[in-house]
């Protein structure tokens, strides 16, 4: 049964340059399926009503593996913030919970998404994906109270040495209320060194209104993102082992 409370946005138009490779980052095969096809696999296990995928450069690739996909364009890589309000015309009526996810991180699981959005209600309008790897290395850390909810979420390069000990790190998938996210995205600023919009600057503003932030746990397999040949290979043997355990 559909969920009509919940739709989602996938974030595809990455170049993906660092794959060496002509083909699509998110169209490169894992366990037998383009990893973008995990992606819209497990929005199909969780019955959202609505998906977008934004896709950018090398979208006639996309288009033509997929020609059914709803899509939206983002034609400048200006941060996954602007790529999620490039997504949103094609969601125009729709006042649910939205999940944010990636054609990169390709392991994500149905049950950890459908726990996510669940946890959107109330004066909750935010909730945050987190994991703890082994090597939290450089990863932004969530930051959070006693009740897990999240305070605020610190990149690496601006960490103290207490922030840098915690090891609850971000994945970056996010789930939110519609009207919320439609309200607070065009407050995001890129005024940073990439000059780009990031999407996490949406906890401080929902924050500042007043809003309460969720946090939720996956395990680190899941929200392993592929940016190389490298990490594709990586992943594909972890895969593996983690099926044959």
């Amino acid at each position: 049964m559909t969920r009509p409370d919940i739709a989602a946005i996938v974030l595809a138009a990455g170049k993906g340059s660092r794959m060496g490779s002509d083909l699509h980052k998110v169209l490169h095969v894992l366990g037998g399926q383009t990893m973008l096809g995990r992606v819209l696999s497990t929005l199909d296990q969780l019955k959202a009503a609505r998906s977008i995928t934004v896709v950018g450069a090398g979208r006639d690739q996309i288009h033509a593996a997929y020609p059914a996909l709803d899509t939206m364009v983002q034609d400048s890589q200006l941060g996954t913030g602007h790529a999620v309000r490039c997504a949103l015309p094609g969601l125009d009526g729709f006042d649910g919970t939205l999940l944010v996810l990636y054609g990169d991180v390709p392991l994500i699981r149905a049950g950890t998404l459908q726990a996510l959005a669940d946890l959107v209600q109330g004066d909750t309008a935010l909730a945050v994906l987190g994991f703890r790897p082994q090597d939290p290395r450089a990863y932004g850390r969530l930051v959070t109270d006693d009740q897990g909810a999240l305070e605020r979420i610190v990149e690496f390069s601006d960490a103290t040495d207490a922030e840098r000990a915690i090891d609850f790190c971000n994945s970056g998938i996010l789930a939110g209320r519609a009207d919320v996210l439609r309200r607070l995205l065009p407050q995001i600023r890129n005024d940073n060194a990439k000059g780009e919009y990031y999407l996490t600057d949406v906890v401080a503003l929902a924050r500042a209104e007043g809003h309460r932030i969720a946090t939720a746990q996956a395990e680190p397999l899941e929200v392993t993102g592929v940016n190389s040949q490298a990490e594709l290979a990586a992943l594909e043997q972890q895969l593996t082992e983690h099926a044959d355990g």
